[in-house]
């Protein structure tokens, strides 16, 4: 079995996203880059079933599938293409949480409201409804993960990136959380986010260190 070490990582994370309520049941699909292999949840397990060995290996470049008879998760098209997209990215999370989902039935565009947010999440952006599983989520994904760390797909859940998986879960958190606070603040009044030059300001101290402080804090 090769790359026990990001085939544990996946099980790891997949256990704190089922833990942390991000999914249910069999929902949502999480994948680790290791070079030029890709690893992804099966199809038709929940999260916290997956064992190392089920991961599904696939080859970037060419999409083949080079290991096991399970079948990978239906989205795998989005994973795949969202890798040869930004080559910079380390892993992919696909939950559905319900406060994100929520804000989408009645949003578009989550607005950076505090300090933790506008530094591990930035700006998140917004895919209008589009039928899982198909080519055509999976191109609008790719697209958005060049210029975006976190993706709200309407009517449906979120997508986050990162350099490796706890960047990515906690991305996740975050714009779960954001969520959560925007939808409270809107059913007492009107938000106020942070502005332009806030968020800038957030950017400009110290900005990788910073982060760095926030993710060891949330071990």
């Amino acid at each position: 079995m090769l790359n026990v070490e990001t085939r544990n990582e996946l099980c790891k994370y997949a256990k704190k996203i089922v833990d942390s309520g991000l999914v249910v049941g069999p929902g949502g699909n999480i994948s680790a880059r290791a070079g030029d292999k890709m690893y992804l949840s099966p199809s038709g397990f929940a999260l916290e079933e997956i064992e190392p060995e089920q991961w599904i290996e696939v080859d970037i470049p060419t999409g083949d599938i080079t290991d096991t008879g399970l079948r990978p998760s239906s989205e795998v098209l989005m994973h795949l293409y969202g890798y040869r997209s930004n080559p910079d990215i380390g892993a992919m999370v696909h939950t559905h949480p319900s406060h994100c989902i929520a804000f989408t039935l009645v949003e578009q565009e989550l607005p950076v409201m505090f300090p933790d947010q506008a530094a591990l999440v930035g700006r998140t952006a917004y895919i209008p409804y589009i039928i899982p599983t198909t080519d055509l989520l999976a191109d609008a994904v790719a697209e958005k993960v060049t210029t975006a760390s976190s993706i709200l797909l309407g009517n449906h859940g979120l997508v986050t990136t990162g350099r490796n998986l706890r960047e990515a879960y906690y991305r996740t958190q975050v714009v779960e959380e954001s969520a959560k606070i925007y939808l409270s603040a809107k059913a007492a009044g009107t938000p106020v986010p942070l502005t332009d030059q806030e968020v800038a300001d957030i950017a400009a101290l110290e900005s990788e260190d910073y982060r760095i402080q926030l993710l060891q804090k949330m071990k």
